[in-house]
């Protein structure tokens, strides 16, 4: 589906290689709908210079822009607003009780899970030295303890997960949800940690099979 000028989304800044930029893009696949997409080249830092920094003075991607100069900062934000346009297929629930359960189970992931491993991997990879918080440069040293507590604190969220995926078939219930691509980077960074998911996790290492089978999965 492609977004009318009624719809009054202008633009979708982005980055390619980053998580929270394709958690996005994944949802524009599920939801079926295409956003015109601005790319900016974080590893330069494009996103300190001007205009940018302006328009999202906390200097991450992605960031939306609407035509009467709006700008909706926040992957799950951005999600939200986009779902608010069209509503079907839903991604955050349709009842009371739908939404309540997926909103849960979506702060569980970013919570226990995506920012442990997050902050495990700006702490080891070279690439992010001077970048360990997300949006900044800083002098702030990456630290080898960061990293092996932020996988000690992803097996703890790991071992809460694994029984809800092994009674059903999504993160949230029966239906495929945001709470399941916030969740597919966290299985997709603990497996570059090499945490043995599938030798320990079976119902994630299932989900996480099946899951990655999507097309919104190479978005």
């Amino acid at each position: 589906m492609n977004l009318s000028a009624e719809c009054i989304v202008l633009k979708l800044y982005d980055f390619g290689p980053a998580a929270n930029s394709k958690r996005v893009r994944m949802f524009l696949v599920e939801k079926n709908m295409d956003v015109p997409i601005v790319e900016l080249n974080v590893r330069d830092d494009e996103q300190f210079k001007e205009p940018y920094t302006s328009m999202n003075p906390f200097h991450c991607v992605p960031f939306l822009e609407l035509d009467d100069g709006t700008v909706i900062a926040e992957s799950i934000s951005v999600c939200r607003y986009l779902e608010e346009l069209q509503p079907e297929p839903s991604m955050f629930g349709r009842t009371a009780v739908e939404r309540a359960t997926i909103d849960m189970w979506n702060r569980r992931v970013e919570l226990d899970g995506f920012m442990p491993i997050l902050h495990a991997t700006r702490n080891q990879v070279p690439l992010f030295a001077g970048r360990v918080v997300p949006g900044t440069r800083t002098d702030l040293p990456q630290l080898p303890a960061m990293v092996e507590r932020g996988q000690e604190m992803l097996h703890i969220f790991l071992q809460r997960l694994d029984p809800q995926l092994a009674g059903n078939q999504f993160v949230a219930g029966d239906e495929v949800s945001i709470a399941d691509i916030t969740c597919f980077f966290v299985i997709n960074m603990a497996n570059r940690f090499e945490m043995g998911v599938q030798e320990r996790y079976p119902g994630i290492h299932r989900w996480h099979s099946e899951f990655s089978e999507r097309p919104s999965a190479s978005a």
